[in-house]
């Protein structure tokens, strides 16, 4: 399997070297040559399949012999020791659970693969690497979590000071050893830019092996749609029909995982875009008009990214068509006095505790069902105690903890938001 970058101007590169570069030198993203389809007896058989048993049937096709298959397997079953389950919350309305990982967020499933797969290939070719991130929160945390010890790995993660929850910042300031966090004077899209120019810039490429662990990176995005075909295979066979996704989106690699699954076979009938305030994508949608603007600061801080580095791969994925794109997804965005309220309001009916990521899931979902007869699921992302000051001011009871930091000392370095800065401080590394 070759893959190209989306902007057409890189030449096609293996698995191993789109992993290792993470972005195009034409500033592209990587894309499969193409989108492997699965048997019919993928499907027939799938309730009998374990998720690693799925996991490694559906990156098997991407990665081909680069991993041998053995190793492979067991990559797949160190990324997914630990459940995705799904759970009925109301009527026909599911959530997929993606926070049972060490870091309680659907991160930890792209970091944790693309983790390992860095191990194997940087032993394989005796590279030390520099693994460089931005984060809106919980990219940071699983990739710190994904990567502590790694041999022959460096990881710098930036993140925008003061934007994202405390959990998720002693989640990625607490490890040392090999991780670094920079706490930058900024938003999110100013990390995520910075970064951008990194692997752009000649100079520090020539001097550091750099590479990303943002979904940007195609071995973070492509092991996502695991947890959809697994999601499927676990809600009743009579539900199954004219099934919809609903997924809190920031960067889109979420969602762009779940359209690749459906090009893969997944019988999904529609899949629903769901933001916060940050609504590029759903304007894009509405209008075919895609105006990038700068983040805005929400309860649903992962989310908080006003210009979107998978859209290139979601338009690639439809030809650059925006009524291909609309006729299989649909958008919504929601306020955050309207986030709150859905917490509050499916607590005190259900009894069921969402996080804000997955409670936008949840009203995309029912703004759907609003004028449409079918069954969903929405992506429940993060666990709501990551986010417990707010999720207790709407449920009124405190939620029990799931691992404190308290005891661990912050470990950061705070940046001026300065792309020369960074370069300065790689080099120097």
């Amino acid at each position: 399997m070759r893959f190209y970058s989306t902007k057409g101007q890189a030449r096609p590169v293996s698995f191993q070297e789109a992993v290792f570069k993470g972005l195009p030198e034409d500033n592209g993203l990587y894309m499969p040559e193409k989108i492997p389809a699965l048997p019919s007896s993928f499907f027939e058989d799938i309730k009998s399949k374990s998720l690693a048993e799925i996991g490694f049937e559906v990156m098997q096709l991407f990665v081909e012999d680069e991993i041998p298959g053995e190793t492979l397997k067991n990559i797949i079953n160190e990324t997914l020791n630990f459940d995705i389950p799904l759970k009925q919350v109301q009527g026909d309305v599911f959530s997929l659970e993606l926070f049972h990982g060490p870091t309680f967020a659907f991160k930890d499933v792209g970091a944790r693969f693309l983790a390992r797969c860095l191990s194997y290939f940087s032993r394989k070719s005796k590279q030390k690497l520099t693994v460089l991130v931005a984060t809106s929160g919980d990219t940071g945390s699983a990739v710190a979590q994904g990567f502590y010890g790694v041999p022959n790995i460096e990881v710098v993660i930036l993140y925008p000071s003061g934007k994202i929850s405390r959990f998720q910042e002693q989640q990625m300031t607490t490890l040392g050893q090999n991780i670094t966090a920079l706490e930058v004077d900024g938003v999110f899209d100013d990390c995520q830019r910075m970064v951008k120019q990194a692997f752009l810039d000649e100079e520090l490429n020539e001097h550091s092996n750099l590479t990303s662990a943002n979904s940007i990176n195609i071995a973070r995005m492509l092991p996502q749609s695991i947890y959809y075909f697994y999601g499927w295979a676990q809600i009743p066979k009579e539900k199954r029909k004219n099934l919809v996704f609903s997924v809190p989106s920031g960067n889109y690699g979420n969602l762009t995982a779940g359209l690749i699954a459906q090009k893969m076979g997944l019988p999904v009938h529609h899949f629903l875009a769901c933001s916060n305030a940050n609504d590029t994508v759903p304007n894009y949608l509405e209008t075919g008009d895609y105006i990038p603007k700068p983040s805005i600061s929400t309860i649903s801080n992962a989310m908080d990214v006003g210009d979107p580095s998978n859209f290139t791969r979601m338009l690639d994925l439809y030809s650059n068509s925006h009524s291909n794109m609309k006729e299989h997804i649909s958008g919504f965005t929601f306020s955050d006095e309207e986030t709150r309220n859905t917490i509050r309001q499916v607590y005190e009916n259900t009894g069921y505790v969402m996080d804000p990521h997955g409670a936008i899931g949840w009203l995309g979902l029912q703004k759907y069902l609003e004028s449409h007869t079918t069954n969903g699921i929405f992506l429940e992302t993060a666990h709501p105690y990551k986010f417990k000051v707010t999720v207790e001011g709407e449920i009124e009871r405190s939620l029990k903890p799931v691992l404190e930091f308290d005891q661990k000392k912050k470990q950061s370095i705070s940046f001026e938001n300065n792309f020369d800065a960074l370069k300065k401080y790689l080099i120097s590394r």
